[in-house]
């Protein structure tokens, strides 16, 4: 799914309710931010991560794009949800070259699509600790007509979609980036999104279980909306700490503790079953970002209900901004909302 070559990269990361837009040049040690752009889109744009008005999807990337002025071409973007699998997988140790010539077969075992209707890719972890003759890796399958959808809409708006990545392992390069890892510490990532929740859990920097939860900020909106009779706009409003007349903010926060209860929920079943498939290893720190992680009192009640370090993910803590083109605060203010599209600008033509 990748082109070889060596150039910038825009990230463009296309979520269920906005596009954002990060380019990132390489600094002495790092990263510094040359452009940063949101843009919302209408609503059903996107249906379960599938493009369902790819005019519209356009028209937001188009206008990103040219109001940023931005110069390259070349676009690293990703994919998440239903059409996408991501497996970890056990093999005799083997070359790349040669998993590279068996990984169709391989993946027969593992993916419940027709083979010849997926992208497949795979990154070799390394030995299995408990036996040194087999292999850990990591097996991603995504189906095509899913893919070709995502890049007919840079095909459309005149860009090069030249890495296609997949959003949790986007996230894992920002978080890699901006806090690195501890030999054996384990810890997960959360991308709250709007429509879904990706759950990546990493020991010793190397992702060892993924989930997607098809819940989200919607949810919190839908929630406020029925209970409270709200419109959906108000119903954001309020979900974000705003004010609207004859709405009781106790009466709001009511709702938004009951969302967040079920996501709570969720997030545990997910642990529970990585430790049940991984020998009762067990979270230490969670990091989340995306736009639910600014719900007011997310962070607090998943610290209290996981009985873990939660920590609201910040995707520019090493990166070098400038002051004079960017607003601190504002930059603070969005961080969430940047993870996905800030790992996708780390990303160069020629990666693995």
């Amino acid at each position: 799914m990748l082109i070889k070559a060596k150039k910038d990269v825009v990230g463009i990361d296309i979520g269920s309710s906005s596009i954002k837009l990060v380019q990132l040049r390489q600094a002495k040690g790092g990263y510094q931010l040359m452009t940063l752009g949101v843009a919302p889109l209408p609503p059903e744009a996107i249906v379960d991560n599938a493009i369902m008005d790819s005019g519209s999807v356009v028209e937001v990337v188009r206008n990103l794009v040219e109001s940023h002025k931005v110069k390259t071409k070349n676009a690293a973007t990703s994919v998440s949800g239903h059409s996408v699998i991501i497996r970890k997988i056990q093999l005799p140790i083997m070359t790349e070259e040669e998993m590279e010539a068996s990984i169709q077969w391989e993946a027969e075992q593992y993916i419940p699509f027709e083979i010849s209707e997926v992208n497949l890719d795979f990154q070799i972890l390394g030995p299995d600790a408990r036996d040194p003759s087999q292999m850990n890796v990591i097996l991603v399958a995504a189906k095509k007509e899913f893919v070709n959808d995502h890049v007919a809409v840079f095909r459309e708006c005149g860009m090069n979609p030249v890495v296609m990545d997949i959003d949790c392992f986007a996230i894992e390069n920002a978080f890699e980036a901006n806090y690195g890892f501890e030999e054996d510490e384990i810890v997960a990532l959360i991308n709250m999104g709007a429509a879904a929740m990706n759950v990546n859990v990493l020991k010793g920097g190397k992702s060892v279980f993924t989930r997607d939860i098809q819940v989200g900020g919607n949810m919190y909106n839908e929630e406020i909306q029925k209970r409270l009779g709200l419109s959906g706009e108000d119903a954001e409003e309020v979900k974000l700490g705003g004010e609207i007349e004859d709405i009781d903010a106790a009466a709001v926060m009511a709702v938004i503790n009951d969302a967040t209860e079920s996501l709570a929920q969720e997030v545990q079943r997910s642990f529970d079953f990585f430790s049940a498939t991984s020998s009762d290893e067990k979270v230490q720190k969670l990091y989340i970002t995306g736009g639910v992680s600014k719900t007011p009192n997310v962070r607090e009640y998943l610290e209290s209900q996981l009985a873990i370090p939660v920590e609201l993910l910040d995707p520019f803590r090493l990166i070098k901004v400038n002051e004079k083109e960017f607003d601190p605060e504002y930059i603070q203010a969005v961080g969430p909302l940047f993870s996905v599209a800030v790992g996708l600008a780390m990303r160069r033509l020629g990666d693995k």
